[in-house]
C-alpha cells in the first residue's frame, strides 16, 4: 500500500506534534518529506532539522503535482487552501492517523497491532486511560496513544512494541482517517462541539461514527445521538452500554455492580465504588473501557483489577482540597456544556466556576437541568455574559458573580497570562465566599480556555493554586 511513496515527495501539512511524528516513518519507507506550515517559527524549526520547507502561501497557487501524498495535521480544516488545491489536482490527502494505520498494516515496525479506538465529545481521555489500565492488568503489552498525547506513529516505533493500542481519536482525526478498522471502537457520546470545524452536528457525528467500522462497535446508550449511531454502525457486531440494567447484548449496572451481558451470559466486572472518577460519567467511561477490552477476550477479573488501579488524571474531576467542609474540584477539562453537565450532576450542591469560549455551544439546556444543584455561580471569560443571561432565565434564584480580566488582558501574551491567574484567584475567592459546609466548589467551565489561558491545563493549575491560598475564614463569608 505504501510502495507508491518510495522515492517520492510527501507534503507534511502542519508542523505540530503529529507533523513531527511523520518524518522518520516517511524516511523509513523511502519517501522525501516536505513541511508546510503557516507559521514562520514552525518552518524555521523544521529547516533547522534539515527538512525541506515551503510556506503555505507559496503553495496555495502552485502546481502540487510533485507530491505523491499530502498528510495533514488533524486541526487543518478540509477547506484549507493547500488541501483544497491537492484534492482538486487529484492528490490524496490523509491524516496522520490514516498514515499510521497503513504503516501498521504494512508491518513496517513489526506485526500489525490491535487497535481499540475511543472517541466521543467527553470522556475520551479517561476511557483511554482506563482501557490501558485494564490491558496492563491483563499482562498485555499496550500503550495509550493518539489524541491523548503520544502520536500513534511514535507508539508503533517503540521497541519492544505494543500488542494493543488504546487509541484516543478526536473528530478531526477520524475525519481524516477513513480506512481505520479497529478491533473494537467506541463512541461514548455526541454533543455540540467543534461545529464550526465540521459545519454542523450531523457531520460531527458522522466523523465520530468512523470508530464503528471495525470488528466490534460500542455505543453509549444513555446518549441519544450516540445510541442512534448503533443503527448506522458498520461494525461486524455492535453492543451498547448504559448506566442502568443491561439487556442482552449490553453492559450496565445492577445493584452497584458493573455487569457484562454482551460478551457472556452475565459477568460481574467491578463495583461502582471502585471507579475513579466517581459519579455517572466515570461509571459510563468504565463500562466503555470494559466493553473494548472484553471485545478482545480480557477476563473479567482483569477488568476489575484495571479499573481499581486506575486513578483520574489531572484536571478531570480531580479533588484539589477540602476546607471547612467544602470540597474543591478541578474539572478544567470540561470544555463544553455536555462535559460540565456530567461534572455538576456528580455533586448535590455546587458553587459553579464557569466561562470561557463557548464555541457556539448552547448552555440553556444545561442550566435548566442542573439549576436545583447550584448554590452559586462565578463566571469568567469572554462568554461569561452569555452564561449569566442563561442563569438569569433558568435559575433566577442562583447568585451570580462575574469576574472580568479587562480589555488590556488580550493585548500582550505575558500580561494576558498574569491577568488570567489574577482573575482565577479572584473567582476562587468569590466562590469560596458563596460556599458553605457540604458544598462543592467546582471548576467545570463548559467552555474552552484560550480566551484567557494557555490551555485547559493552565486553567486547572491556576484554579488549584488559588484554592491552596484560601483559609478557613474565606469559606461562607458572603452568606
Amino acid at each position: 500500500m505504501l510502495e507508491f511513496l518510495r522515492g517520492r515527495d510527501v507534503l507534511v501539512a502542519g508542523w505540530g506534534v503529529s507533523g513531527r511524528s511523520l518524518i522518520e516513518p516517511l524516511r523509513d519507507i523511502g519517501a522525501h518529506p516536505v513541511v508546510t506550515d503557516g507559521g514562520a517559527k514552525a518552518l524555521a524549526e523544521a529547516a533547522e532539522l534539515g527538512l525541506e520547507v515551503a510556506p503555505c502561501a507559496d503553495l496555495e497557487n502552485t502546481d502540487l503535482s510533485r507530491f505523491a501524498l499530502v498528510i495533514t495535521s488533524p486541526g487543518w480544516r478540509p477547506d484549507s487552501p493547500v488541501l483544497v488545491s491537492a484534492v482538486t489536482e487529484g492528490i490524496p490527502v490523509w491524516g496522520d492517523v490514516e498514515f499510521a494505520w497503513w504503516v501498521d498494516q504494512a508491518r513496517i515496525y513489526g506485526p500489525a497491532r490491535k487497535w481499540l479506538v475511543i472517541t466521543g465529545t467527553n470522556g475520551k481521555t479517561t476511557t483511554t486511560q482506563m482501557t490501558h489500565s485494564i490491558l496492563r492488568a491483563a499482562g498485555i503489552a499496550s500503550v495509550a496513544c493518539g489524541n491523548i498525547g503520544l502520536p500513534i506513529l511514535d507508539a508503533l516505533r517503540r521497541n519492544p512494541g505494543p500488542q494493543v493500542l488504546a487509541v484516543e481519536l478526536s473528530s478531526f482525526q477520524l475525519h481524516w482517517a477513513p480506512s481505520v478498522r479497529p478491533e473494537a471502537g467506541v463512541v461514548l457520546n455526541v454533543a455540540e462541539d467543534h461545529l464550526d470545524w465540521h459545519g454542523g452536528l450531523d457531520a460531527y457525528a458522522a466523523a465520530k461514527a468512523r470508530a464503528l467500522y471495525g470488528r466490534v462497535g460500542v455505543v453509549g446508550l444513555d446518549d441519544a445521538v450516540a445510541a442512534a449511531l448503533a443503527r448506522k454502525s458498520k461494525a461486524r457486531r455492535t453492543v451498547g452500554f448504559r448506566i442502568g440494567v443491561p439487556a442482552d447484548g449490553e453492559l450496565g449496572v445492577v445493584d452497584g455492580k458493573l455487569l457484562d451481558r454482551a460478551f457472556t451470559k452475565a459477568a460481574i466486572l467491578a463495583e461502582v465504588g471502585d471507579i475513579s472518577p466517581p459519579g455517572p460519567a466515570g461509571v459510563a467511561d468504565a463500562l466503555a473501557a470494559a466493553a473494548l477490552t472484553r471485545a478482545i477476550d480480557v477476563a473479567p477479573q482483569f477488568v476489575r483489577e484495571g479499573l481499581v488501579e486506575h486513578k483520574v488524571g489531572p484536571h478531570r474531576a480531580a479533588f484539589v482540597r477540602e476546607l471547612a467542609g467544602v470540597n474543591f474540584i478541578d474539572d478544567s477539562k470540561a470544555t463544553n456544556p455536555h462535559a460540565a453537565r456530567s461534572s455538576i450532576l456528580a455533586h448535590p450542591q455546587v458553587v459553579w466556576v464557569a466561562g470561557g469560549q463557548l464555541k457556539g455551544a448552547h448552555v440553556e439546556d444545561l442550566i435548566e437541568e442542573v439549576a436545583d444543584r447550584l448554590v452559586g455561580a462565578v463566571l469568567i471569560g469572554s462568554d461569561a455574559p452569555v452564561i449569566a443571561s442563561a442563569l438569569a432565565r433558568h435559575a433566577p434564584d442562583v447568585p451570580v458573580i462575574e469576574v472580568w480580566a479587562g480589555d488590556d488582558a488580550l493585548m500582550d501574551e505575558s500580561v494576558r497570562m498574569d491577568k488570567a491567574d489574577a482573575v482565577m484567584a479572584q473567582a476562587v475567592r468569590a466562590a469560596a465566599g458563596m460556599a458553605n459546609r457540604g458544598d462543592t466548589v467546582l471548576l467545570a467551565p463548559a467552555a474552552a480556555s484560550l480566551d484567557m489561558f494557555a490551555d485547559y491545563t493552565h486553567r486547572g493549575r491556576s484554579f488549584a493554586d488559588a484554592v491552596h491560598t484560601l483559609e478557613d475564614g474565606d469559606i461562607g463569608r458572603q452568606l
